[in-house]
This record gives C-alpha cells, sequence and structure tokens, in this order.
C-alpha cells in the first residue's frame, strides 16, 4: 500500500477531531478549533504538494469549524484562502467561497474587505467564466461598497468596469449613466481630472449606438459646459465629426474621422466594437432607403 502524504495524514487527524465526541473535560468549542487548527495544516500541506481542490476542501472545511465556534474572522479568513486555492483551476468553487467569506465580513461591518472580495468575484466571472452579465453585477455592488466606505477612487474604477461591461452588453442607457457618474466624481479631483475627455467620450459612442444622435450631440453640448477645457480635445472634435457623420448618413466622414484618430490616439478592443456597431447602423439605412 503506498503511504499517505503528510496532507492526508493531517487530513485524517482532522476529521477524527471533528467527528469525535469530545470527553468529559472538552467543549464542542475546544474541539472544532482543535480540529480547524488541523484542517488548515492539512490545506497548506496540499497547497506544497500542488493538490489545490484538496487544499481549499480542506480550508473550507476549517471554515465550517471556525463557523461552529462562531469565529467570525477566523471563518471569513479560511473562507478567503479556500478560494485562493480553488482560483487554480476551479473558478465556480472560488465564486462560492468568496461569497461564504463576504456574508462572513458584511455581518462583521467589514465593507472595505467585503468590496475587495467582491471584486475578484467580477474578475473571475469575466476572465475565467466569460460572465459578463454576472462581472457587472459584482463590479457595481463593490463599487457600492467601496462608496460606502468613501474609497471613491476604488469605487469609480469598479463602476468604470461596470460602464463597459454594460456597453458590451448592449445595456447603453446604463452603460451612459454610469461614465457620466463616473466622470462627475471624476472632475472632483485634479488627478483623475484627465480620464473625463474618455469617459464623455464613450458615453457619446453609446448613444449613437443607440442610433440616438438627438441625445449625443445634446450630451455633447452638456459636457462641453460641464468643462470648458472638453470642447477643445481631440475627443470632443472625434465625437463631433461622428455625429456629423451619422446625422448625414455619410459613412465616408465616418471612416474617415475613425481613421484619423485612430493615428494619434491608438482605438482599444472596446472602441473598435462599439465605431463597428455603429458603422453597421449605415448600412441598414442603406437598406431602408
Amino acid at each position: 500500500m503506498p503511504s499517505k502524504s503528510p496532507a492526508q495524514v493531517l487530513l485524517e487527524k482532522a476529521d477524527k477531531k471533528a467527528n469525535s465526541s469530545g470527553g468529559w473535560f472538552t467543549s464542542s468549542s475546544t474541539k472544532y478549533e482543535e480540529a480547524g487548527d488541523l484542517y488548515q495544516q492539512a490545506a497548506n500541506s496540499f497547497k506544497i504538494e500542488k493538490l489545490f481542490k484538496e487544499a481549499g476542501d480542506a480550508f473550507a472545511r476549517e471554515a465550517e469549524c471556525r463557523e461552529l465556534c462562531k469565529e467570525e474572522n477566523e471563518a471569513a479568513n479560511a473562507w478567503w484562502n479556500a478560494s485562493k486555492a480553488y482560483k487554480r483551476g476551479y473558478p465556480d468553487l472560488a465564486i462560492q467561497a468568496l461569497t461564504q467569506t463576504i456574508v462572513h465580513l458584511t455581518k462583521g461591518g467589514r465593507f472595505r474587505q467585503a468590496a475587495d472580495r467582491e471584486k475578484e468575484i467580477g474578475q473571475i466571472y469575466l476572465q475565467e467564466n466569460n460572465d459578463l452579465r454576472k462581472a457587472c453585477e459584482s463590479y457595481e455592488r463593490a463599487g457600492e461598497w467601496y462608496q460606502q466606505e468613501d474609497a471613491s477612487a476604488t469605487a469609480n474604477a469598479c463602476f468604470k468596469d461596470a460602464a463597459d461591461l454594460h456597453a458590451e452588453l448592449e445595456e447603453y442607457p446604463q452603460a451612459i449613466a454610469r461614465y457620466e457618474q463616473v466622470a462627475d466624481q471624476s472632475l472632483t479631483s485634479a488627478l483623475t481630472k484627465y480620464s473625463v475627455k474618455d469617459y464623455w467620450l464613450k458615453s457619446i459612442l453609446c448613444a449613437l449606438a443607440l442610433n440616438d444622435s438627438v441625445t449625443a450631440r445634446r450630451n455633447l453640448t452638456k459636457y462641453s459646459n460641464q468643462d470648458v477645457t472638453f470642447a477643445s480635445t481631440r475627443e470632443a472634435k472625434f465625437a463631433t465629426a461622428l455625429i456629423e457623420a451619422v446625422e448625414g448618413g455619410d459613412l465616408e466622414a465616418f471612416t474617415a474621422a475613425v481613421f484619423e484618430f485612430d493615428q494619434v490616439t491608438k482605438l482599444d478592443n472596446w472602441k473598435t466594437n462599439i465605431l463597428l456597431k455603429i458603422k453597421r447602423s449605415f448600412d441598414e439605412d442603406v437598406g431602408l432607403a
């Protein structure tokens, strides 16, 4: 018979301790505390062996022992450790463990940490599961918690990610509302003011993707009033050229404006995708004529 690994031995000791009847002199909380310590040691041992699923499972068992002892902080920590192990190839289990972490953090009023974990969930949904809808919901929830904790820069970053995702999901009105919120917040600080022109450009692109050049033009005027320097930026000039091209049904002018902007400021994937959507509306209009 192959010999058991150190992790396996610790896990069996932990199971035995958790399932023991205790005795005359040990309270059940002592029993679970000791079992929790053993599960934690087993989990770390599994990590050394690069058995991440087993490590995650052992941390989860530790978390359950901590919960039975009413140790909220230790339970939150154990679930977080479980999520980190599960992240190595088991995204759904990582999300479940992070969700448990958040339950304990919010119970203890630790919303800043809860927001960090919620943001992690958003990243897993986005990068591992390609679930834009769930990622967007997590970023918005994290943003709201950061906001409550006065971490406005971090909140803004989450809302900006949520806005990008709303647009990718073609939920343009929600995207516009989020971009405007992020821009308003960014205007209040000299450090973040420079990025406002990009949020406003994205908002105008969303209006054009809705085939609503009236709102696009109205917002362009509104933004220029909010910040007098905006009208002279390349972003505002680009937005103006696009609006005029859309209103005139002039595909050539549209393509020229995109080409010219891209020569100086390389278009990222997000802008490229939404510009392609706007371009398609020209083809549809031609079909109707």
